[in-house]
């Protein structure tokens, strides 16, 4: 009775917003303007490799590509989800209006000015980044606290290490430090790798589940949060610590193979083969399958650096399961609540398709002449993204009856 009442309440206070239809849920406007800040971001790297453009930010080029992947178009993703989910865990109002649009105006003042920190003073641009994830956990606490939502704190926590990590990566940088290998971002990848773990581990089976119970398929997925899935986000906590302190240790590598196999078994119970009928469903698992990839390769590179360097394993992680599972939950929340079905047409397909070639060129771009791996990754990136605005920028930005 409390959800229903609080949706009841939640659509009365939409309708009565007289404002632009982006501002009346938090996955509008962040959802739309992450994807169009991907395709952006990567388009000006891929001129700034080229000796095209020189961007007016205190950034070395690629620290400055590095930040705004992972603190601006996942901090945006993050505010999207959480501004949309935790009004369904707590049972109060979402946050819409102009008090969206001030949370909006703040992400969008951070990308900015971390692009032009050469022409501020030096705190300046830190400051107003760092002004972002602090005031989005103020608002996210005040949600879970007032609705006594404590199960759901570890996620906030998750989102305090996120916020720290992106001042770590700013002292980083302020003090000379090549910041696209520093701690800072391999603490705040760690948060989002920690965020896949436990929040796609909740709804990458029980989607699945839903699916196959309405195919009338018998063979379910396990439940989320068994002990084995409890005992696979403690081995992933400590490897992922050790991973950000000691990059190069052998103990860090072996952690991380050893948590590859965990989570590749945790997948193996989700029942992954029989989900091929449905792009929205087999995405979910192709993106949780990057996480065990992504530290089988990470471990690789620490264990035999021959074989592959760690910033090309990295891209697993950062452009594979932090991308393909953004790109996979945005689709699927932009049609579960703009009332379409729940059902991938062939354009999302072909931006998933974009995004995962864009992984594979990054990958193998160390074989490639010159610079075209990163070219052709670059390409597929851009496309991918903007596709997704486009195909789906009017059920964001448009009422449903203007955008059918």
């Amino acid at each position: 009775m409390k959800g229903n009442a609080m949706s009841a309440t939640s659509a009365e206070q939409m309708r009565a917003w007289r404002g632009p239809a982006l501002l009346t849920y938090g996955f509008r406007p962040f959802f739309l303007l992450g994807a169009i800040w991907a395709a952006l971001a990567m388009t000006l790297w891929a001129l700034a490799l080229a000796g095209v453009l020189a961007l007016p930010t205190r950034l070395d080029p690629v620290s400055w590509h590095a930040h705004a992947f992972l603190f601006g178009y996942l901090g945006a993703v993050i505010a999207g989800f959480l501004l949309t989910a935790v009004p369904n865990w707590t049972g109060r109002l979402p946050v819409v209006g102009w008090r969206l649009g001030a949370l909006v105006l703040l992400w969008a003042t951070g990308r900015l000015a971390i692009m032009v920190s050469a022409v501020l003073p030096v705190w300046a641009a830190p400051a107003i980044d760092l002004a972002f994830p602090i005031v989005l956990g103020a608002v996210i606490l005040r949600e879970i606290v007032a609705g006594r939502n404590w199960k759901n704190l570890i996620v906030l926590a998750l989102l305090g290490v996120f916020a720290i990590a992106n001042l770590v990566f700013h002292v980083e940088a302020a003090r000379g430090a090549f910041a696209a290998q520093g701690c800072g971002l391999r603490l705040g990848l760690s948060a989002g790798i920690g965020m896949i773990a436990l929040i796609g581990g909740r709804i990458v089976p029980s989607f699945t589940r839903n699916w196959l119970v309405k195919r009338g398929v018998a063979a379910l997925p396990v439940p989320p949060m068994q002990g084995f899935d409890k005992a696979t986000l403690l081995a992933t906590l400590a490897a992922l610590l050790l991973w950000t302190v000691l990059p190069a240790a052998w103990a860090s590598g072996a952690a991380l193979l050893a948590i590859a196999v965990l989570h590749g078994l945790r997948l193996a119970r989700w029942q992954s083969h029989r989900t091929g009928a449905e792009p929205l469903v087999w995405v979910l698992h192709a993106a949780y399958a990057l996480v065990p990839l992504g530290a089988l390769t990470l471990g690789l590179a620490i264990l035999a650096p021959d074989l592959i360097g760690q910033a090309a394993a990295q891209h697993v992680w950062m452009g594979g399961a932090v991308g393909l599972m953004t790109l996979a939950v945005m689709t699927r929340a932009t049609l579960g609540h703009t009332g379409q079905a729940l059902s991938a047409d062939r354009m999302t397909v072909l931006i998933y398709a974009l995004l995962i070639g864009s992984v594979a060129a990054r990958l193998t771009a160390g074989v490639l002449p010159a610079h075209l791996g990163y070219e052709i990754s670059a390409v597929l990136w851009i496309t991918a993204f903007a596709g997704f605005a486009i195909v789906y920028g009017p059920a964001l930005a448009l009422p449903k009856e203007e955008a059918r």
